[in-house]
């Protein structure tokens, strides 16, 4: 079987500015694909070249094995773009049921599914309330749910967790995997690196246009291997500070206050950290060797920016803005 979506060395510019620089992916089917980057890295032009929005300046984009974007094969796909946009005076269930139709399923049959997935999602009591009542959060999933209430081969998500708060964003995530598990392809954007650790099961970095680095979780986690140690806190940390700052012992560190990741000198002895760390009158919550973060592998390609404007914890994130 093709691969669902194939970019080859495609490259779109606008007034002078190249957004996406030869720029090629893979995304094999029944997975979950992460593209990721931080804010202007690409994305979002990179998912509207594959849609068909955009044309590529240079380079192709094959879908399904065929050369084209996604309005050749709109009824085998679902699009949930970054900038939302429902009919806020419709009702809930009659704008799912017009936008299912529009993708080439019976009116009969698109409510059926669409009442189905509003009481998988908790809004079956809003079904006959007009989308302008419901809040942001209510009305992405109303949103998600018309982009794969016509049961697509293929998910392309932008950003689909902005602006979600935990719980709703829990529900989606659970949502994802189930898609997966069904044997559908979905591909998603996002620059918080929790939910791309969680979910994916491939992933690609880019950073102004440019691949950084493609592959299975593994893969990137081995390629950019070393020891790494995750210490927290409970309480006070010591003389902690003075500890992570020898470098002897630690050759990187990303410190979030209770928490942080050190990446060891080649040769450390961890127990040496450990007794110091004690010695300092630290209390220790968690002490342990890990495979990196894909947060910390995230800031070490894109470079310190991505720590303040894209790798930023999930309950601290925010959407991101036009042109990622």
């Amino acid at each position: 079987m093709s691969e669902p979506v194939v970019v080859d060395r495609a490259t779109k510019r606008f007034a002078g500015h190249t957004a996406v620089n030869a720029l090629s992916l893979s995304v094999p089917s029944g997975i979950i694909y992460g593209l990721l980057g931080p804010n202007g890295a690409g994305k979002t032009t990179t998912l509207r070249m594959i849609m068909d929005i955009y044309e590529p300046d240079e380079g192709s984009v094959r879908l399904f094995g065929q050369v084209g974007g996604g309005r050749t094969h709109s009824a085998r796909i679902g699009y949930l773009p970054e900038e939302r946009g429902l009919y806020p005076r419709m009702r809930v269930v009659d704008v799912l049921v017009f936008l299912a139709e529009a993708k080439g399923m019976s009116r009969r049959a698109a409510r059926i599914k669409a009442l189905d997935w509003l009481e998988r999602l908790g809004l079956i009591d809003w079904r006959l309330r007009k989308v302008s009542d419901l809040s942001k959060g209510m009305q992405q999933k109303v949103q998600f749910i018309s982009t794969i209430l016509h049961d697509p081969e293929l998910v392309i998500l932008d950003e689909p967790f902005s602006g979600l708060d935990p719980v709703n964003s829990q529900v989606l995530r659970d949502t994802v995997v189930d898609y997966r598990r069904r044997g559908k392809t979905v591909l998603f954007s996002t620059h918080i690196m929790e939910h791309a650790e969680q979910l994916c099961d491939r992933l690609c970095i880019i950073a102004r246009g440019k691949k950084l680095i493609d592959g299975t979780l593994a893969e990137v986690k081995r390629t950019h291997g070393g020891q790494h140690l995750i210490v927290a806190f409970d309480g006070s940390q010591g003389a902690a500070q003075r500890i992570f700052s020898d470098r002897r012992l630690v050759a990187k560190i990303q410190d979030f206050g209770q928490q942080a990741e050190l990446e060891l000198t080649n040769g450390a002895d961890p127990q040496e950290i450990l007794r110091g760390l004690v010695e300092s009158g630290a209390r220790l919550a968690r002490f342990e060797l890990a495979s990196p973060s894909l947060h910390k592998i995230f800031v070490d390609l894109v470079g310190p920016e991505a720590a303040t404007a894209a790798a930023i914890p999930a309950t601290t994130a925010a959407g991101v803005g036009a042109g990622a």
